[in-house]
């Protein structure tokens, strides 16, 4: 089974500095678990790797996906287990870093076993739903499916849909398919895992100013190109953290003050929900704060010479 290195945990807590110091010091190469940083679009507003980070070490599975895309978990293995057979002809060590909880947990215990859903049920469910607020698609889900609904926010579009879709295509509940599994890609007990864990305060803050300098670094004009594509409303990177926010304020419905503000409320609230995806989700990952990252680059270090 396939060794890698995988560093997980909330927004803003120093996973790719990590990963990158890991890379340069075992020469290994940085795969994106990250579901907003596959996007082109938002490099800034993502706070995807750097181009002189990207120079400094080899990346995947970064930016290779355009906004009008509805990327989801079941795409993001697909690309990893491409990268994965790549890298393993290489003889080259992955360094799997990112945000997104659910990616982790896929490539280690596998994934619902849910049938593809046809185009053409996706853009009819996703015509229906044009205009309308989570709260109704949610309520007609609901109606339809209530274990499913019961399990999902009534603010989470994507979920909603991807539930619609597949009762549509099926007739099953989603919640129907979740015993049965795709095989893992990864091994646990063949990974050296890391989850990155700041004290609360601490990631807040960091969380604020990186806002803040993601607006003086021109997320504005990410956010302003975005929105000229006249996109759905609903696709995974119009739904970025601070994207409907500055969306608004160039609409003219709110400030720039209020519209940063809810940003960083809305980046807060989702590291909390990182924090306890992560306990209860993934349980092979060793916890760890931003002062043992040196400890983790040099147990990175011995990890791969002892393959």
């Amino acid at each position: 089974m396939r060794r890698s290195i995988l560093i997980a945990g909330p927004t803003a807590s120093g996973k790719s500095a990590l990963a990158l110091a890991i890379a340069q010091r075992i020469g290994g190469v940085i795969v994106n678990a990250d579901s907003m940083q596959v996007y082109r679009d938002l490099r800034i507003l993502t706070a995807r790797p750097t181009p002189e980070e990207e120079g400094r070490v080899r990346h995947l599975l970064f930016g290779h996906v355009d906004a009008g895309v509805n990327y989801s978990v079941g795409r993001w293995l697909e690309d990893f287990r491409r990268v994965l057979d790549e890298l393993e002809r290489e003889g080259a060590t992955p360094i799997v870093a990112g945000g997104t909880g659910m990616y982790f947990k896929a490539a280690l215990y596998g994934l619902s076993d849910i049938p593809p859903v046809p185009d053409s049920i996706r853009e009819k469910i996703r015509a229906e739903a044009q205009g309308r607020a989570p709260e109704f698609l949610h309520a007609r889900l609901a109606e339809r499916d209530p274990e499913t609904a019961a399990r999902l926010r009534p603010t989470d579009p994507q979920r909603i849909l991807r539930a619609l879709e597949v009762l549509e295509a099926t007739g099953r509940p989603l919640a129907s398919f979740h015993n049965a599994r795709s095989a893992p890609l990864l091994d646990a007990a063949a990974c050296l895992a890391f989850f990155l864990a700041p004290p609360r305060d601490a990631l807040h803050a960091r969380i604020d100013a990186r806002f803040d300098a993601m607006l003086r670094q021109g997320a504005l004009d990410e956010v302003r190109a975005l929105g000229a594509r006249a996109l759905d409303p609903a696709l995974p990177a119009m739904r970025a953290h601070g994207a409907p926010h500055l969306m608004r304020f160039m609409r003219g419905e709110m400030s720039l003050e209020a519209a940063a503000a809810q940003g960083k409320l809305d980046t807060r609230h989702y590291s909390k929900r990182q924090f306890t995806f992560a306990r209860h989700q993934l349980p092979s990952f060793r916890w760890i704060d931003a002062g043992e990252t040196e400890a983790a680059t040099l147990a990175a270090a011995r990890f791969c010479a002892s393959s």
